[in-house]
């Protein structure tokens, strides 16, 4: 099954341990899953992304970027992209997270993608994770004639349709030397479970956040 799914990415893994690291789901085994990559990939796929967009939009500005970005490494779309590839059938999972939907779970495939992205990028660089993600973000990236509506304003609008207070931004953490910042913002609406997210400007974290948490509220 591993060999097939080599075949649909266009990869071959030198250490097939990575890639069955990357399949593996906690509910398998919680000290060796593929939580660490995702977390590998999670920043892969965000600097892979950023840069594609930096080439394709060269007069827009960091607002309108930042808007593009946060839509193609939402949940949304790392899901879409997880179903292209068949991820889920080749995923490793415990028999009760199979019998409940686990193999088509949009939060599994996420994660499972971004652990892939991540062992790629351990396995065979930079180059092996970007020869995966450029094409398929490139073309999403191109799909969208305009930036989508800025987050914290379409966040903004759903908290005040239902009547309530205007979303909160928190700065949880700030890590990293002077020249290299990264700021972890909280997103939150009242009543509501909070998002996070990581990013190099606050502002970038912000629109993350909100994009991450609208997303959750939607469903």
């Amino acid at each position: 099954m591993m060999d097939v799914l080599e075949q649909r990415i266009g990869y071959h893994f030198r250490n097939s341990a990575l890639l069955k690291l990357a399949l593996t789901h906690p509910s398998v085994a919680k000290t060796q899953s593929n939580q660490r990559l995702e977390f590998l990939g999670d920043a892969v796929l965000g600097l892979v992304v950023a840069r594609i967009l930096y080439d394709l939009y060269p007069i827009e500005q960091e607002g309108e970027l930042a808007r593009r970005h946060a839509a193609l490494v939402r949940g949304e779309t790392l899901t879409q992209v997880a179903r292209d590839i068949e991820l889920g059938a080749v995923l490793h999972i415990g028999a009760s997270e199979t019998q409940g939907g686990g193999r088509d779970n949009a939060s599994n495939l996420e994660d499972a993608l971004e652990a892939l992205i991540g062992a790629m990028y351990l396995d065979g660089g930079m180059e092996a994770a970007e020869a995966f993600i450029a094409p398929r973000w490139t073309e999403l990236a191109q799909r969208a004639a305009a930036p989508p509506k800025d987050a914290k304003t379409a966040l903004q609008e759903w908290a005040q349709a239902r009547g309530l207070p205007v979303p909160t931004y928190t700065l949880v953490e700030s890590t990293g030397p002077a020249h290299a910042p990264l700021f972890t913002i909280e997103a939150a609406v009242q009543g509501y479970p909070s998002a996070e997210a990581k990013a190099a400007s606050k502002r970038f974290a912000e629109q993350t956040a909100a994009g991450m948490l609208l997303e959750r509220l939607e469903k």
